[in-house]
């Protein structure tokens, strides 16, 4: 049998990090597409190389990393610069998630992607764990946590698909909204136990 994917998704600030943390606690290999997005433009990465010799050499800072802040504006300033980062990056993303998916070791292992349905990424996962927020609580969150400001931060949610699409496409919901940490931990290991017994063979 296949190894079981479970997709793992939410808008920005629902807590998407907390929950899988979770889960890897519990011995589930995580393959956070995040952290492969941050991967392939890696110096000396092509896709870096090529983000420069677009956007311009100020793209990449003096230690040769991106310059992540910078493209972030540039991509929310116009739809055609994000429709290019992403003609570049989302091939490269798309292969590495193939790949580290087929090489976990747990019974199933948990996608976490952000951007999972907006990226076409839904034919990769065997289910869909959505984790909802309000979008209230998603501008408090992150403005809390991240060094953004509130139209940036409303901007990334106006990019992101609308909650009632995510939650129509959700075979499970983790309601974060007022959840204790407690309470997420107990929702968890019954999701776990769940997707151990998806996995069993007769």
């Amino acid at each position: 049998m296949s190894r079981l994917i479970i997709g793992l998704t939410g808008g920005i600030g629902s807590g998407k990090t907390t929950v899988s943390d979770m889960f890897a606690l519990l011995g589930v290999d995580i393959i956070d597409a995040d952290i492969i997005a941050r991967e392939v433009v890696t110096p000396p990465s092509t896709a870096l190389n090529a983000i420069a010799a677009h956007f311009g050499k100020e793209y990449v800072n003096a230690d040769g990393e991106l310059n992540r802040s910078l493209l972030r504006q540039k991509v929310f300033s116009g739809n055609h610069h994000k429709q290019w980062l992403n003609d570049l990056l989302h091939p490269l993303i798309r292969q590495q998630i193939i790949k580290q998916t087929a090489q976990a070791k747990s019974r199933y292992c948990l996608l976490v992607a952000p951007l999972l349905i907006e990226n076409n990424l839904l034919p990769l996962v065997d289910r869909l764990l959505v984790i909802d927020v309000t979008k209230a609580n998603q501008i408090a969150r992150t403005l809390k946590r991240d060094q953004s400001n509130l139209t940036e931060v409303k901007a990334i949610i106006a990019s992101q698909t609308s909650q009632a699409n995510r939650l129509s496409l959700a075979d499970e919901v983790i309601d974060n909204d007022n959840c204790s940490l407690t309470a997420l931990q107990s929702h968890v290991r019954l999701l776990h136990e769940k997707f151990l017994n998806l996995t069993k063979t007769d």
